[in-house]
């Protein structure tokens, strides 16, 4: 059984969506982001950046175990284990590595910063929160315009690329966007929102969400000097 070390975030829920898809059975082991747990030597072993989620699987190649973080990475190794979800045929495997690096180097960290800027800063900065929502307008219309084009983001079939994006764009109003201006998007988040594994993964965790703001120590852990210490 795998052990999944994770919490209720965009990059959390993609695996939880893998997971789920695969059938793999695996553990969840909680990574209390406000309360530092990413921080913990032990956590710190298995992903050296301190950011979850990360996992261990004891059945790994060769039959060895294997300890990943980086979700991209997981993914990728999920799909190799289980030879889903991740095309063997050469120009459908890079077209969907291409759209995963799309989410990895682009929608996720700067939909973070929109995140960050619209709801976490303390000093509101109108540059900041203007420049990170027109990006997420930008990104919002390249995918849209490549779902007008294909059924899934790397083509017909769903793959790793979709549980990547999925997450991070299933709430477009908490990034300042306005949906009803991207309807392929539309059609293909409703799509995948009504996948009983991707239901389940949402669900992960779900007891363990914030449902008020930020307190003043969550704040210094996640954003504060705890976070730029060498460990």
């Amino acid at each position: 059984m795998i052990d999944l070390y994770t919490w209720p975030t965009p990059n959390g829920h993609k695996i939880h969506i893998m997971l789920e898809e695969t059938g793999l059975a695996y553990n969840v082991i909680p990574v209390d982001i406000g309360a530092g747990d990413q921080f913990d030597p032990e956590f710190l072993k298995i992903s050296p950046n301190n950011k979850m989620p990360a996992m261990v699987d004891p059945e790994g190649p060769g039959g060895k175990p294997i300890a990943l973080s980086e979700s991209g990475a997981m993914l990728i190794y999920l799909a190799d284990k289980t030879g889903r979800f991740l095309p063997e045929e050469p120009h459908a495997r890079y077209a969907t590595l291409q759209w995963l690096m799309f989410q990895m180097g682009h929608i996720g960290p700067m939909l973070g910063q929109v995140h960050h800027f619209r709801n976490y800063a303390l000093e509101k900065l109108d540059y900041a929160v203007q420049r990170y929502e027109n990006e997420a307008k930008r990104l919002y219309g390249v995918l849209d315009k490549r779902l007008g084009e294909t059924l899934y983001v790397a083509g017909e079939a769903y793959t790793i690329a979709d549980m990547a994006i999925l997450p991070w764009m299933r709430r477009p109003h908490n990034q300042g966007v306005e949906e009803s201006g991207y309807p392929n998007y539309l059609r293909w988040r409703e799509a995948l929102l009504e996948r009983p594994a991707v239901q389940r993964a949402l669900e992960v965790l779900a007891d363990r969400r914030r449902t008020g703001p930020m307190t003043d120590k969550e704040r210094e852990i996640m954003f504060g000097a705890a976070q730029y210490q060498r460990r």
